[in-house]
């Protein structure tokens, strides 16, 4: 999965989010940080799983199409030993297999599971990276997961004191949709445009603003 967030967003995609976070926090004290991903979790009980069922359904198959080809017919206790030899082999294959085909990974994990993981991720990324610790916190964390294609937004207690939490999910959808549509630094451009619209009002931009944090952050698995 380790290249996964230079697939998602190009170096010419990395600046135009850097820019668009610099054009939002021209009229708003608000620190706006998109961060990326390669994933929230690595899921070793998807590919565990996977490769069980796979490998079990494969060993069954074999041994029983051995038996029925040989001349007697039947399953004896010599054909036994067949299985456990295709299982273990399969088992190998397969576990490669859902390791690194991600589609197929993806398929054998629940999307509650992976929204949980996603925002366990989010919390524990909004404390590592001091978002906590602007003048007045007004910190604001759009965090992309992209193997889970997933979003999850955070705001410091500055801001959540004045703008409903709730409308996070606006900025959340935003990119989720631009996600889908193979389109997410434009996606990403529009969630920091709205995050810097829903907190502009109550948090202006300051005579001594300083930029406190990075405009981007990428995080590589």
């Amino acid at each position: 999965m380790r290249d996964l967030t230079d697939r998602f967003l190009s170096k010419k995609d990395r600046d135009k989010v850097r820019n668009c976070v610099a054009e939002a926090e021209k009229t708003t004290s608000g620190e706006i940080v998109p961060m990326i991903v390669t994933a929230s979790y690595h899921y070793p009980m998807a590919e565990m799983i996977g490769s069980l069922i796979l490998s079990l359904l494969t060993a069954v198959a074999v041994t029983l199409i051995a038996a029925v080809k040989k001349s007697w017919g039947g399953v004896t206790v010599w054909d036994l030993w067949i299985f456990p030899a295709v299982f273990s082999v399969a088992f190998i294959i397969f576990y490669a297999l859902v390791k690194n085909v991600l589609f197929l990974k993806r398929l054998l994990i629940t999307k509650s599971e992976m929204e949980e993981e996603v925002t366990e991720a989010a919390l524990t990324s909004f404390y590592r990276e001091g978002l906590q610790h602007t003048r007045d916190r007004t910190g604001i964390l759009i965090y992309i997961s992209v193997f889970e294609r997933l979003a999850y937004v955070l705001a410091d207690e500055g801001i959540n004191a004045k703008v409903n939490p709730d409308v996070w999910q606006e900025v959340v959808d935003i990119v989720v949709s631009s996600i889908k549509e193979h389109k997410q630094a434009d996606g990403i451009c529009r969630a920091i445009k709205k995050c810097g619209e829903l907190v502009r009002k109550n948090f202006p931009i300051k005579p001594d603003d300083t930029n406190e944090l990075d405009n981007l952050i990428v995080e590589k698995g």
